[in-house]
């Protein structure tokens, strides 16, 4: 009889402890999801605006209807040959591979030695000469051909706030690489999603001309997506909010203002997996335009911080 009590007694407690850990279990799941539900902790949901009545207006523009140099006042340079974190091979001069004239801005990345380097390029940066939160980014351009060619138009964060690459931010507006020709690629990186992981998120589309047309390659960045187009074709939106029930900083740091850099490089992880033809050279991204619009609604939504 006192061997039953105490097997009674033993299966109480089990049964008390089962209730204590499920009541736990509630109690956990009922304070993530009051967490997962508190917007004030999530980014890029419940933006407040219409997007399908924006107003863009022409906030800073580059048409190259000038001779010489880019312009210093809406451009400077990133300048080195330590392989830019890709192994690329060139190295990227100051106004040596670059000239405004005839109404375009050219980029040439040449097969030339160079400060010990076999190749020479340019990579122009609008850092702390253009720089926006939210917009939309034109860019009409032809782009180099070759294998070991790797043009980029796109936008990295300008503060930087949330840390180094990729926690801060990259915005990928448009990526070819040689070897695979007019397969047009628009990325984006984060410190959930990146290709040091795998995890990177993009689509790409073909433009078997894109090296002997030219095209308007654009990113419609709001503050809850950034739509990625070709000539006002839509073609990909990266939006957090359908992938996870509350972003944070690692899914959208794009709140932050970012500014636009144009190069060719040549060779590295990616345009330079095939290797790299040297008889192709030189190689010339013609940029016929840049435009950055803003729509003044996003501001009055307190969606754009005046600072």
């Amino acid at each position: 009889m006192k061997k039953m009590i105490i097997k009674i007694q033993v299966i109480m407690l089990i049964v008390v402890l089962l209730m204590v850990i499920v009541s736990f279990d509630k109690v956990a799941s009922s304070a993530n999801q009051e967490k997962d539900h508190d917007h004030s902790l999530c980014k890029a949901v419940d933006a407040q605006y219409d997007e399908d009545n924006l107003t863009y207006q022409l906030v800073w523009s580059d048409e190259f209807d000038y001779e010489g140099l880019p312009d210093q006042e809406k451009w400077g340079y990133d300048v080195g040959g330590h392989g830019w974190g890709n192994n690329e091979l060139q190295f990227y001069t100051e106004g040596k591979n670059v000239q405004v004239s005839d109404g375009y801005l050219t980029i040439t990345a040449r097969k030339e030695k160079y400060n010990r380097l076999n190749y020479t390029s340019t990579r122009l940066i609008s850092k702390n000469k253009g720089d926006w939160l939210y917009g939309k980014i034109e860019v009409r351009a032809k782009l180099p051909s070759g294998r070991g060619t790797w043009p980029a138009i796109w936008m990295l964060p300008t503060d930087w706030k949330y840390g180094g690459w990729p926690r801060s931010g990259e915005i990928d507006i448009m990526e070819h690489v040689g070897y695979n020709k007019g397969r047009i690629h628009g990325t984006i990186h984060t410190a959930a999603y990146n290709h040091m992981k795998g995890t990177q998120i993009g689509k790409s589309v073909v433009r078997e001309d894109a090296t002997e047309t030219f095209y308007t390659y654009a990113v419609e960045w709001l503050p809850d997506k950034i739509k990625f187009l070709i000539d006002d074709k839509l073609y990909f939106v990266y939006k957090p909010a359908n992938l996870i029930n509350c972003p944070t900083e690692e899914e959208w740091p794009f709140d932050q203002r970012f500014h636009l850099l144009l190069n060719i490089a040549v060779g590295g992880n990616w345009g330079g997996a095939r290797g790299v033809d040297d008889r192709i050279f030189p190689q010339e991204m013609v940029v016929d335009y840049v435009r950055v619009y803003q729509a003044k609604e996003l501001e009055s939504a307190g969606a754009i911080r005046k600072e």
